[in-house]
């Protein structure tokens, strides 16, 4: 068994991000559009940790991800308030609904 190095970091990133792109654009409800959101915020994280370990132009990618996280956490909160206010008021959380939203 050999090390596993940048390249195979550089392809768990990869696959994550294409999974949650597809996830994000076959999915009709709002649950699944975000997670896909998370798969595509977790593969560049990957990324950015990779680089940090790998690359020796002292990018801090533990850090970069960190805060990737904690926006994601937020992300998730803003977007299932949301996604309840929209049910209570459509009985739906299909997301070809929301071209109804007006302010």
């Amino acid at each position: 068994m050999g090390d596993i190095g940048l390249s195979q970091y550089l392809m768990v990133g990869a696959v994550l991000f294409v999974c949650g792109v597809v996830c994000m654009a076959t999915k009709r409800n709002v649950i699944g559009v975000l997670m896909g959101v998370e798969l595509v915020l977790n593969g560049s994280n990957v990324n950015f940790v990779a680089f940090s370990r790998y690359t020796p132009l002292g990018l801090d990618g533990q850090a970069t991800a960190l805060f990737v996280i904690v926006l994601a956490a937020a992300e998730a909160a803003v977007a299932l308030a949301i996604a309840l206010n929209f049910y209570n008021n459509h009985l739906t959380i299909d997301v070809d609904r929301g071209n109804e939203l007006h302010g």
